[in-house]
């Protein structure tokens, strides 16, 4: 007798299981298809959001996609006035009634804003929607952010470039061309630590034939302290030509600079003043809270001009009193602001002692090429090191009788 299967059932069994495996083809055909589809609509979706660099723009794309599209009643921003089609509803609380939200987090994860979609009334949104929310969520992210930082680039270029022109502008406000006074030589050089800074540096030639010079530091440094000084230059030069004495120059710059108010104050100056006779071969100088001034004389003895009174604008009704000196030939004086002495190499001070000592041992009697000695020795203090702090500093020399015939030098002013 013969066992088994019959054929007609065989064939029945395996035309199902060809009928399944073609079904499940299909499916998994479908599927990828929709995959494709998705990723073809994500494609498209961050081509628009990230068409533009402007944040507004970049948020009104995102909701105009959300409600057109993918057919929600509504969507907005959390933080923004903008929204697109029916806002989501807020209950009395304030809190959102059946709303989706999508943080937007940037780089470092932190939230900048968030999408609230409101769906259609009536119906849930698909797996597929939710997919798409996600990743449309993610690329907004991502324009958003790149938005932000254009306009940080933009914003910071603008800025960069109005530096630039007060740079520029503070560079012509410092003396262009040293006096040409016979048997004297004269150099300034100034630096700044930022783009514009608070050191102020002038010479200003007299009727009778004497100069008057200043060196001044604004406290603080950067655009705050550059006004202050060109502030204080305006003053400065109004008085200078005068005629008045030192000392009651600096009293009056003193009180001018208090009755400018609150902010002066705190921006106050140290400046020292000088007054050159040359045919006498004297100086008168004032120091109004400043680094003391050097002058060594033609032996070599050196002499210190010290404070005699504070800083110009930080009390009012101060004096100030004048000291006058000899400054026959062979003699040098140094005026500077403390961006010299306060340069370090590691914990360790360039300091005024050191400054001192390279000052009196250079070996050239001309202003500028004591100035060019002064910075290579910081410098090299320094190893090359990145500066900290506004340098500038003023030299006057009384040339000796073997150099007196070659007049007065150009000092180089920089910036």
């Amino acid at each position: 007798m013969a066992t088994g299967i019959p054929p007609e059932t065989v064939d029945v069994s395996e035309q199902s299981e060809g009928l399944q495996a073609a079904e499940q083809t299909a499916a998994q055909t479908m599927d990828l298809q929709q995959q494709v589809a998705r990723l073809q609509a994500l494609l498209e979706v961050s081509r628009q959001v990230h068409a533009t660099t402007r944040e507004d723009e970049v948020l009104e794309t995102v909701l105009r996609i959300v409600v057109r599209e993918l057919e929600m009643a509504g969507a907005a921003f959390s933080g923004t006035e903008l929204s697109y089609g029916d806002a989501p509803h807020r209950l009395e609380d304030g809190t959102l009634s059946g709303v989706l939200t999508y943080p937007l987090m940037d780089r470092e994860g932190k939230r900048m804003t968030e999408l609230v979609v409101a769906p259609p009334e009536g119906r849930e949104i698909t797996l597929y929607e939710t997919d798409f929310l996600e990743g449309l969520a993610l690329q907004a992210a991502v324009a958003l952010e790149n938005a932000r930082n254009h306009e940080r680039n933009l914003q910071w270029a603008r800025v960069q470039q109005d530096l630039d022109a007060a740079r520029q502008i503070q560079r012509s406000l410092l003396p262009q061309k040293m006096p040409s006074i016979p048997g004297y030589s004269i150099a300034v050089k100034s630096q700044t630590c930022y783009e514009v800074g608070g050191d102020y540096v002038d010479i200003i030639s007299l009727p009778e034939g004497g100069l008057i010079m200043a060196v001044a530091d604004v406290a603080g440094k950067g655009l705050a302290s550059a006004i202050m000084a060109t502030s204080f230059r305006a003053a400065f030069r109004a008085m200078a030509i005068t005629g008045v004495s030192l000392d009651l120059l600096a009293t009056r710059m003193n009180q001018h600079h208090w009755q400018e108010g609150e902010e002066a104050r705190r921006r106050y100056v140290t400046a020292i003043f000088l007054k050159l006779d040359p045919r006498r071969g004297e100086v008168e100088i004032v120091n109004a809270g400043h680094n003391p001034g050097f002058v060594i004389a033609p032996d070599g003895t050196q002499h210190e001009i010290n404070a005699a009174g504070t800083p110009l604008g930080l009390l009012p009704g101060m004096t100030y009193a004048s000291e006058r000196l000899g400054f026959a030939k062979g003699s040098r004086l140094l005026f500077y602001t403390d961006g010299l002495t306060e340069v370090f190499l590691e914990d360790e001070e360039f300091g005024q002692e050191r400054l001192m000592l390279e000052f009196s041992h250079t070996h050239t009697q001309q202003a500028d090429g004591i100035l060019d000695a002064l910075w290579a020795a910081i410098h090299g203090f320094s190893g090359g090191g990145p500066q900290e702090d506004d340098m500038t500093a003023l030299v006057l020399c009384h040339l000796p009788e073997n150099l007196a015939a070659s007049g007065s030098s150009s000092g180089k002013v920089s910036a």
